[in-house]
């Protein structure tokens, strides 16, 4: 079997070893063109966000990928769709403002996940105390986080569990995981709304949770988490 592996690895090496990525025989400007129109067509074709590693198989060494994406937005910046950033990759999003009329044509659609507001109040605690453990969420909330909620989290593909906690027991803590950052349309976790600005705001507080004392104003970043969430429904293709 690791001969045959070996084999179509073999195989497979001549077509890879073909393919041009610098375009050396084309003029500067022809060939900028012919990587931007490689990247804008594997984006589009691809049904995940495209990371950098995977761009980089199809342009020169010297491609700056950054500009290339730039010289791309700037161009679709009159179409109803755009080149997003989203979960460590791009993607093609259509703009909020056709979210309307993309409902109008093509239907009502339900959203792929429907959370409680204990959910995704859990939900957003794990995103920004992640590693986190079930007792330590029960803690923050002053009530027992159930199996059944962390389940439907997990079910969902939101969460995974994470490493094991050096409290005694050694319980499983849970993260975050790429659909939560495609179904919140961000591209890493620094795009959580920053957490000192909550703070200050007096919407989140770690102190306050670990206390059991959760503030009235947590709904506000609830909403929040919301909105962006039927943002990127709005955006979908």
């Amino acid at each position: 079997m690791a001969e045959a592996t070996r084999a179509r690895r073999t195989k497979r090496r001549p077509d890879e070893s073909l393919f041009d990525r610098e375009l050396d025989h084309l003029p500067p400007e022809a060939r900028w063109r012919e990587w931007m129109h490689r990247v804008e067509a594997t984006i589009f074709a691809a049904s995940e966000p495209v990371t950098r590693e995977t761009l980089a198989r199809i342009v020169g060494k010297s491609c700056s990928i950054d500009l290339l994406i730039a010289d791309i937005r700037e161009e679709l910046r009159g179409r109803p769709y755009d080149l997003v950033a989203v979960a460590g990759g791009w993607k093609h999003l259509t703009r909020p403002v056709y979210g309307d009329a993309i409902r109008a044509a093509l239907g009502t659609s339900e959203r792929a996940v429907d959370l409680t507001q204990s959910e995704v109040l859990a939900l957003m605690t794990i995103a920004y105390f992640q590693p986190i453990t079930r007792a330590e969420l029960s803690s923050f909330f002053g009530k027992e986080i159930s199996r059944d909620l962390i389940g439907h989290l997990r079910g969902a593909g939101l969460i995974a569990s994470g490493p094991r906690s050096p409290t005694p027991g050694a319980p499983y803590t849970y993260v975050t995981t790429k659909e939560f950052l495609l179904e919140f349309g961000l591209d890493t976790l620094r795009d959580l709304p920053d957490f000192e600005a909550l703070e200050d705001a007096g919407l989140l507080s770690k102190e306050k949770l670990l206390a059991g004392d959760i503030p009235a104003g947590l709904a506000s970043v609830e909403d929040e988490i919301e909105e962006q969430a039927d943002l990127v429904e709005d955006r979908m293709p």
